[in-house]
């Protein structure tokens, strides 16, 4: 039969093969007419399957110019500049007891290899003693440097057998037995410095440890990690401003919390990566591995330490991920206010025209749902920073709340979970892997960790100018406060250190009632100062810019929960259009009692009668009442802030107190 334009390939006549068919024998044809096109091609020059798989990954070459040949170091070859990195990554892991860092190489301890790998020491001094030889000194730590999404992706499935990859892409996981933060196992040291610097005492987040205290924990989670076949590194950085980067490490176990840290952080370019250097602060994550509880301080097994005189923060006894984001950011309310940058915990957007609008709200007053804005640009959903050069996202991506999220609610949310996205305590169908964002059954606190490219509209690089705008978001479930005031710079400070909200809480007998709940900053379990001097630097900057603050209602008009009606998310969302216009700025206002709050006579699209909420209630003694009560929880609130002086004198507290209710 006819083959090919080279070979005939035809039945020998006669020729019998072993099997007992008649053999095939192939012949050069001297033509070009065959019907078959020869699409052979020459087989692999390898000698084994491993050698095969070797060629189907490309190594990730430099990319770094070698600028000129001046300086120490600029012929450092490939081999020198890996050798410089786990040198680094070993100081970072040194115990504070030896003279060494633990020997470490690049690379899965799954992928063998023939050759044994050169120890990386990193002398704490100018010269190498011998060093004490023990178990740990004689094994090798793999490190799992900067891996990519995908490559974390196939660690946590192989080796993490609460991973899974959902049918949206995204990487669904468990945090272990907590599924939230532990403030009250979270702990910073005081020393010398810390003591003054820091709001110690009542109402204050900050509790405290000692410096030999904290080398404990620290000793026991690098003898921990130390301990592991491989450990995880991520080198990243803080803040979007060039002239204000930090640079971070994150040591951790597990392969969900690389790849949530690289979501959640700035990722550096493979020409920032190439030349990183020493990092401005260290986190060592060993969640796994318990604290111990007779060491002192200590409450629980679970502790989480941050010393900010070596810029480092232990993690023992909880594989929240959530720790480690929140640890940072309490980490920029220390370093950043010392640059004259204040940092907050606030949404922020920006229009067309560059007028930038900041976003402050508790859970549940509607500041995810408000400074997500179609037609507007997304700067940051959660952490930024306010400089000399305008504001700026602290964070390369978003940690979003999942719980009962949909399509309909929450599109853009809803579309970034995908490949790379991490999900946190969700539960899925076991066959269809598809995810029900209504179950509880892990916990409530379900979320979603994506960078923020994946939101269409987040604006890149992530800055913005000066802000315009400043919104404080309530969601007023007492029903007394307007759904939108425009706030003078004492009362904003004085709003701003209050952080109030209402949530709706059941008692025993079933009645229902509104529960003031007060947050200084909109963030006070991750603030390192006293509230003041945010605000102070708050209304300083706001002054400076000519930015105007904003009280915005997302709460009940008309009666307290139970008896008045929630305040329709249309007007709302007509309000802060308003605000972004300035329309709202020109309006005609007018005073409320007790509060001192300016409202506007109208805004469009909104019903003039709801605009001052005496209008909406029937009854107005329980109005009076009613606001008289939650007056009465503000300045009972504010006390612990009363006896705060900031510079010679309380003039400025003085001043906040006066911006408060007067009744």
């Amino acid at each position: 039969m006819a083959g090919n334009g080279n070979e005939e390939f035809s039945f020998a006549n006669g020729v019998i093969a072993r099997n007992g068919l008649a053999k095939i024998q192939t012949q050069k044809q001297n033509g070009q007419n065959g019907i078959c096109h020869d699409d052979s091609a020459p087989t692999v020059n390898v000698q084994t399957i491993d050698e095969l798989h070797s060629l189907q990954r490309k190594k990730s070459a430099p990319t770094t110019p070698v600028k000129g040949t001046e300086g120490a170091f600029a012929t450092v070859s490939e081999e020198e500049r890996q050798q410089q990195q786990l040198q680094s990554i070993s100081a970072s892991l040194a115990s504070l007891t030896r003279e060494t860092g633990p020997n470490l190489v690049k690379g899965d301890p799954t992928k063998r290899t023939d050759t044994t790998p050169k120890l990386s020491h990193a002398a704490q001094h100018q010269f190498t003693p011998t060093p004490n030889i023990s178990d740990s000194a004689l094994k090798f730590t793999h490190i799992l440097y900067n891996l990519s999404p995908a490559e974390l992706y196939e660690q946590a499935i192989k080796y993490e057998k609460e991973s899974f990859i959902t049918s949206s892409g995204a990487l669904a996981t468990l945090s272990g037995a907590k599924t939230g933060r532990s403030p009250r196992d979270k702990r910073v040291v005081k020393d010398e410095t810390t003591q003054d610097e820091l709001w110690w005492g009542k109402g204050s987040p900050n509790i405290e440890m000692d410096e030999h205290t904290f080398l404990v924990n620290r000793e026991r989670a690098v003898d921990y990690l130390n301990s592991l076949d491989k450990v995880y590194v991520n080198d990243q950085f803080l803040n979007w401003d060039p002239e204000n980067r930090i640079r971070v490490r994150i040591v951790s176990a597990r392969a969900y919390h690389s790849l949530f840290m690289h979501n959640m952080c700035i990722r550096p370019t493979p020409e920032e990566l190439e030349n990183f250097g020493t990092p401005d602060f260290t986190i060592y994550n060993a969640g796994q591995f318990p604290c111990n509880r007779y060491t002192h301080y200590m409450t629980s097994s679970t502790s989480v330490d941050i010393n900010l005189a070596r810029r480092e923060m232990v993690i023992l006894g909880t594989q929240y991920a959530g720790e480690m984001k929140k640890g940072l950011f309490s980490l920029m309310h220390y370093l950043m206010p010392k640059r004259q940058i204040l940092s907050l915990h606030s949404g922020c957007n920006m229009g067309k025209n560059g007028d930038v609008a900041l976003f402050f709200g508790l859970s549940g007053t509607g500041k995810t749902t408000l400074s997500t804005d179609l037609n507007r640009y997304l700067i940051g959903d959660d952490e930024h920073c306010w400089g000399d050069n305008g504001v700026a996202n602290i964070e390369g991506g978003c940690y979003a709340k999942c719980i009962d999220l949909s399509r309909e609610k929450e599109p853009e949310i809803f579309n970034a979970i995908k490949f790379g996205t991490v999900l946190e305590n969700v539960v899925f169908d076991e066959h269809t892997r598809e995810v029900d964002y209504t179950d509880k059954s892990v916990t409530e606190n379900t979320r979603a960790s994506y960078p923020i490219e994946y939101i269409p509209n987040a604006k890149l690089p992530c800055v913005g100018p000066h802000p315009k705008n400043v919104i404080l978001l309530a969601c007023d479930a007492f029903g007394v406060l307007p759904p939108v005031s425009k706030l003078n710079l004492a009362q904003t400070m004085y709003h701003f250190i209050s952080g109030y909200t209402a949530l709706v809480a059941g008692t025993e007998e079933g009645v229902k009632e509104p529960q003031a709940t007060f947050s200084a900053c909109f963030g006070a379990a991750f603030i390192m100062l006293h509230p003041t001097k945010y605000a102070a630097m708050l209304a300083e900057k706001m002054e400076k810019h000519g930015t105007t603050a904003w009280l915005v209602n997302t709460g009940w008009s008309g009666g307290s929960y139970g008896e008045g009606k929630r305040i329709k998310l249309a007007h709302t969302r007509k309000i802060i259009d308003a605000i972004h216009s300035g329309s709202l700025l020109n309006g005609k206002y007018k005073k409320t009692p007790v509060f001192g709050l300016e409202i506007p006579i109208e805004v469009e699209g909104v019903p003039s009668e709801i605009l001052d909420p005496v209008n909406t209630w029937t009854d107005k003694k329980a109005y009076n009442g009613t606001l008289l009560k939650l007056a009465g929880l503000f300045k009972n609130n504010f006390e612990v802030f009363t006896t705060y002086r900031l510079g010679k004198d309380s003039k400025l507290t003085e001043e906040i107190l006066a911006a408060g209710p007067i009744f």
